[in-house]
C-alpha cells in the first residue's frame, strides 16, 4: 500500500472513530474493504466509477454474496465522500454505483397459538403478573422494545383503552390497548408492581426485582426464558411480537394504514412488508382447504 492510501486511510479511520465512535473490529473491518482498491491504483484521488465497478464484480465472481457487497460499496462511499469533503476530490466515484439487489426479508412472525404459549408460560415465573402484562402489551399494541420498557404511568390511560407512545424522532401516537392487556395491567399494576416499587423507583410501567425500570436486554432475557418454558424452538425476539401483531390485524382485515399509524411508521412502504406475510398465509390457507389448491396426490392434510 501505498503512503497516499495510507494517509488517506488513517485520516477516513479516525474521523469514524471520533465522530461515530465506532469498535475497533468495525474499524478494522471498513479499513480491508477499502484496502481492496488499492492494489488498483497508486492514489486513491485516481479512482474512478469503472476501477471500483471492475472491484465490485471481482468480488462478485470471488463469492462474496450480496449483503457483503452492500456492505463494501458502503465502506467505499463513506471513504470517497471523505476525500470529497476534505478537497482531495471534486465527485466521489462511487456515487453512481448501484448496490447489489439484497432479498427481501420477512419479518419473524409468531402464530396466534405461539403467543398464547409465551402468555401461558408467564404463569410460571418470579413476577407473572409482569411478565404476563408485559407479553400482553407488546403484541395487544404493536411497541417496540424501547417504548415498551420506557412506558411510563401517566401515559396509559387504562379507562380509556389507549397507551400513549412515544417513537422514534420523539413522534406521538396513541394505540388501543386490548381487552385481556388491560386485565393484565390492572392486575399487574394492583398487585405486583407495588411490591417491586422502591421509594427511588422511576415511573415506568414495568419494573425489575431491584425496583428499577426493566431494561430492553431485560425483557429480551424474559422472552427467551418465556419461549423455552413455552417449548419454542429457536429465538423469539421483542421485534417478533410487534411483527406478529401486524401480520394478525392484517388477516383478520384490518386496514393498512390503520396499522402503519398503531405501528409509527412514517411510510406506508414499511409497512407494506405485512401484507407480503398476509399473502403467503392467505395462499397456504387456499392450498391447504381448497379442493382445487393442492397439487395432484396431496392429501388434505398435507
Amino acid at each position: 500500500m501505498t503512503a497516499a492510501w495510507r494517509a488517506a486511510l488513517d485520516d477516513w479511520l479516525d474521523q469514524l472513530l471520533v465522530e461515530r465512535s465506532l469498535s475497533a473490529n468495525t474499524l478494522e473491518a471498513y479499513r480491508r474493504d477499502v484496502e481492496r482498491l488499492a492494489a488498483r491504483m497508486e492514489d486513491p484521488v485516481r479512482a474512478t466509477e469503472r476501477v471500483l465497478r471492475d472491484a465490485l464484480r471481482e468480488a462478485e465472481l470471488a463469492g462474496l454474496g450480496p449483503r457483503s457487497r452492500a456492505r463494501l460499496l458502503s465502506a467505499w462511499r463513506s471513504f470517497f465522500r471523505h476525500l470529497q469533503a476534505e478537497g482531495c476530490l471534486e465527485h466521489s466515484p462511487a456515487e453512481l454505483l448501484d448496490g447489489p439487489r439484497l432479498p427481501k426479508s420477512l419479518p419473524d412472525v409468531l402464530p396466534v397459538e405461539k403467543v398464547e404459549a409465551l402468555i401461558a408460560a408467564a404463569g410460571g415465573t418470579k413476577h407473572p403478573l409482569r411478565d404476563r402484562a408485559m407479553v400482553e402489551l407488546a403484541y395487544g399494541s404493536g411497541l417496540r422494545a424501547s417504548e415498551l420498557t420506557g412506558l411510563p404511568l401517566a401515559d396509559l390511560y387504562l379507562e380509556e383503552s389507549l397507551v400513549r407512545v412515544v417513537g422514534k424522532g420523539r413522534k406521538e401516537r396513541w394505540v388501543p390497548v386490548g381487552r385481556q392487556a388491560a386485565q393484565s395491567l390492572e392486575v399487574y399494576l394492583a398487585l405486583e408492581r407495588p411490591a417491586l416499587a422502591r421509594v427511588a423507583s422511576p415511573p415506568a410501567i414495568f419494573l425489575n426485582y431491584r425496583g428499577g425500570a426493566l431494561s430492553r436486554v431485560g425483557w429480551w432475557k424474559l422472552l427467551q426464558r418465556l419461549a423455552a418454558a413455552a417449548g419454542l424452538a429457536g429465538a423469539v425476539k421483542p421485534h417478533s411480537l410487534r411483527h406478529s401483531f401486524a401480520t394478525h390485524l392484517l388477516e383478520g382485515g384490518a386496514d393498512l394504514r390503520a396499522v402503519q399509524e398503531m405501528l409509527g411508521h412514517a411510510s406506508i412502504n414499511t409497512t407494506q412488508i405485512y401484507t407480503q406475510v398476509d399473502r403467503l398465509y392467505l395462499k397456504e390457507v387456499h392450498r391447504s382447504f381448497h379442493p382445487r389448491g393442492r397439487a395432484a396426490g396431496e392429501g388434505a392434510g398435507a
